[in-house]
């Protein structure tokens, strides 16, 4: 039985002040910006010869200098919500992918894994708060207290409206507010309610010591997580990231930004059970299930490179001017996080885990769940940035706005997940694959 450690709950609470804090001290100096420094902000970036849109609406409507500042103005004032958005999602999707590759190990009657398990319920115990911070920026932006979501205003969709917009009238069936809240409320609900029902099963699996009967109800309900996950995820990503841009739109992008939380994911099972092993609670845990973690990681690391690139490279040999502004405002505005993410999210993983034996490493493991982690959260940033902040990313303010937003995330991320963990009963001896999971050896 693992106990939460007192030193690492301060910790945790700590990051949730200093995150707030931070947040706080961005958020004052974004709304203290009136329209003279915004406007200084807009000429210092026309200077420097920048001209490419970072939104498909910066295309449509007036073009002369008061509609530029208007939505300058709007893009600055995002900061704040663009920042605590990115990293809500971002978590929200590690611990759904999280219950997915947990549900995926009962379905596939996988024997391996089974110490593992617990952990994986644990990571997926974040859902219903994550999801709780989802549905609060969800009303904030459809009661327009922000502006994430272009979509949103009702005068792009009156044809009578000087700021119509054709593009978005013809999607407004699926782009609508009330349609946008009940899909909200249905991933949340939905999650919440799988990974209750989930680790309600596998408590009784466990207590009834592998009953035939609660075991297949734990493989149908594995499965119906799985139906609902693919569904859902891709749903939550045309939703929350997206239709931050509504002209654009990518039919590998679902596939991409699920495979980068998938990634980062098993990332995260790395290091708690690395934790826990080395804390001395966790020690059926050995070198043959890190190999496996780290095979996995390696894995979906490959596997979202091959989405990245072919993403890209449609578009790029297409080169069809309403697709490619996607690709220019990021390669003009955030060169220095765009494709340098490419070396810690590809680069890295394929020189350092291709070797069977690097796997088998704590330490290198370790250090690259932690590299992971670090770059499909910049690979998020990339998502959310560009449409919502634009060029007006690179401040004081902004950084302070993701700093603190990203720190108040991974506080409360830890001390939601390991106060499941310290709830959880750690082996699941009453798993009739347990014993195949504790003498599982690679045999390569």
């Amino acid at each position: 039985m693992y106990s939460f450690s007192p030193k690492l709950r301060l910790y945790s609470i700590i990051l949730i002040v200093v995150g707030v804090v931070l947040f706080g001290i961005g958020y004052a100096l974004n709304h203290g910006l009136d329209d003279t420094a915004i406007s200084h902000w807009m000429e210092s970036v026309h200077s420097k010869g920048h001209e490419a849109p970072s939104h498909s609406s910066e295309l449509v409507g007036p073009q002369d200098h008061n509609a530029h500042l208007e939505h300058a103005k709007h893009q600055i004032h995002n900061q704040p919500l663009a920042a605590i958005h990115t990293f809500a999602v971002f978590a929200f999707g590690i611990s759904c992918c999280a219950l997915f590759f947990y549900s995926i190990q009962h379905a596939a009657h996988a024997g391996w894994s089974i110490i593992v398990t617990r952990v994986m319920e644990a990571i997926a115990s974040y859902i219903p708060y994550g999801g709780a911070i989802l549905v609060i920026i969800m009303l904030l932006n459809i009661t327009h207290q922000g502006h994430l979501f272009h979509w949103m205003d009702p005068n792009l969709t009156d044809p009578n409206s000087p700021e119509f917009d054709v593009i978005l009238f013809e999607k407004k069936r699926f782009l609508n507010i009330p349609f946008y809240a009940i899909r909200t409320f249905i991933y949340v609900v939905g999650a919440s309610f799988f990974v209750w029902k989930l680790k309600s099963l596998s408590k009784k699996v466990d207590e009834n010591k592998g009953n035939r009967k609660i075991y297949a109800s734990l493989y149908s309900w594995s499965v119906g997580y799985i139906a609902f996950f693919g569904f859902a995820s891709a749903a939550w990503a045309w939703d929350w990231l997206m239709s931050i841009d509504p002209h654009w739109y990518s039919t590998l992008y679902i596939w991409y930004s699920m495979v980068s939380c998938l990634s980062t994911s098993i990332a995260v099972m790395i290091l708690i059970s690395v934790y826990l092993k080395k804390k001395g609670v966790y020690p059926q845990f050995n070198n043959n299930h890190l190999h496996d973690l780290g095979k996995f990681l390696f894995a979906t690391s490959m596997l979202w490179s091959y989405l990245w690139f072919c993403q890209f490279m449609l578009y790029w040999y297409a080169n069809v001017p309403e697709e490619v502004n996607y690709f220019f405002g990021r390669f003009e505005y955030y060169r220095p996080t765009f494709l340098p993410m490419l070396i810690i999210n590809f680069l890295a993983p394929l020189l350092v885990l291709v070797s069977s034996s690097i796997k088998r490493n704590y330490k290198v493991v370790t250090f690259m769940a932690c590299l992971v982690i670090f770059g499909h959260a910049v690979d998020y940033f990339n998502m959310v940035m560009p449409g919502t902040v634009g060029p007006y990313w690179n401040n004081a303010s902004n950084a302070l706005l993701v700093l603190g937003s990203f720190v108040f995330v991974v506080g409360l991320f830890t001390f939601t997940v390991m106060t499941a963990l310290a709830k959880l009963k750690l082996m699941p001896t009453g798993n009739p694959y347990y014993h195949e999971s504790e003498i599982y050896e690679y045999p390569f």
